[in-house]
């Protein structure tokens, strides 16, 4: 009944009438930028969320206001290495999702856009955003482990519980983790290694994680998807995905949290420097902040949790035991600052030059 009313609704909107909900974020945001927004008719957004998340922000912002959006799935660092090469001049407007390492790395390269969003009052902490107004967060993901229980009882092997069981021999060629060149997800690892442990330890620590990875993949969340099908027995990354696959039908994962702690991300969203339609930009960061857009989030298969007050949390992500605020103090300007250096440093630790276990594609 639900999904029949919210495809009536949409249509209406096709239709010119106003929803109920459509009314809601107009109230919310300044008749004044949505009317400019809409004059500019277009947005193009590079999103490194999952496609599914994607496609519903982008087809609702699409219904709400009237303007085309263009989209794209990208790998956060994809979009930080396309926008670096644009310099100035980018082919998208917004970057929506994924996590705020490769946002900082691009925010200190003077390539995103500040921005004084009205509807950043509604974030549950400062920590969920920029200080100067370079990006704003949207959800918040848990870093943990996900293994494949049948795979591991084959092999007669008790899953991991904390980061220094990675690197024991027994799980040699067993672990994926995700490539940071392309991956924000990997660079939140390492820069959560070193807060933890300490630069030179953590150095040390992926030297010998390297010796037991098989696979690191383009994306953050290509680990997760092949733990259920058996091809990644252990796979680091964010456990949201996780729980996307155990609800997708595999029934064989189990997701762990670390015992000694671990990170978080926050999923961001910005403006990029040069936007040629800067008021639909602008338009789109209040939307991403608003439950208009958030609330998508589970519809798609997203179950992160999110960090503005007026949204609803994703009931399975709690199912799960899973506790938001159970992890580091991450420091996020050590990792604003040092991203890019902690990441060459990783690859000097690990040697690695040219490993087809590092996909790009």
């Amino acid at each position: 009944m639900k999904k029949f009313l919210a495809m009536l609704l949409s249509s209406l909107m096709v239709l010119g009438m106003v929803s109920v909900a459509g009314a809601e974020a107009a109230d919310a945001i300044d008749p004044a930028l949505i009317a400019a927004a809409q004059a500019e008719g277009e947005l193009t957004v590079y999103a490194s969320c999952e496609e599914a998340y994607m496609n519903a922000a982008c087809d609702h912002f699409q219904e709400l206001y009237g303007i085309t959006v263009n989209r794209q799935r990208l790998s956060t660092g994809e979009v930080a290495a396309k926008i670096e090469e644009e310099n100035g001049n980018p082919s998208a407007d917004v970057w929506f999702g994924g996590t705020t390492d490769p946002y900082n790395e691009s925010a200190a390269k003077g390539l995103l856009e500040a921005y004084d969003a009205k509807n950043a009052g509604h974030l549950m902490s400062d920590l969920y955003r920029d200080k100067d107004g370079y990006w704003y967060g949207i959800y918040k993901g848990i870093l943990g482990f996900m293994a494949n229980t049948e795979e591991l009882q084959r092999l007669g092997l008790e899953a991991p519980k904390d980061w220094d069981d990675l690197i024991k021999p027994e799980y040699k060629g067993l672990v994926w983790m995700s490539n940071p060149n392309t991956a924000g997800t990997a660079k939140l690892i390492i820069n959560t290694m070193v807060q933890m442990k300490g630069h030179d330890a953590a150095m040390e620590y992926f030297k010998a994680l390297d010796q037991n990875v098989a696979q690191y993949t383009k994306s953050g969340s290509g680990p997760s998807k092949m733990v259920g099908p058996g091809e990644c027995v252990i796979g680091i990354g964010f456990l949201h995905d996780g729980i996307t696959q155990i609800l997708a039908g595999y029934d064989n994962i189990q997701l762990i949290l670390p015992a000694s702690g671990t990170s978080y991300e926050v999923g961001a969203t910005a403006i990029f420097k040069g936007a040629k339609h800067i008021n639909a930009a602008r338009l789109w960061v209040e939307y991403a902040l608003s439950p208009e857009c958030v609330n998508l989030a589970k519809t798609a298969e997203s179950y992160q949790f999110l960090v503005i007050d007026n949204a609803e949390q994703p009931a399975e992500a709690t199912a799960f035991g899973l506790d938001p605020n159970n992890t580091i103090n991450y420091d996020f300007a050590d990792a604003k600052a040092n991203t890019s250096k902690y990441v060459e440093d990783f690859f000097a630790a690990i040697g690695a030059g040219a490993d087809d276990r590092f996909k790009t594609e």
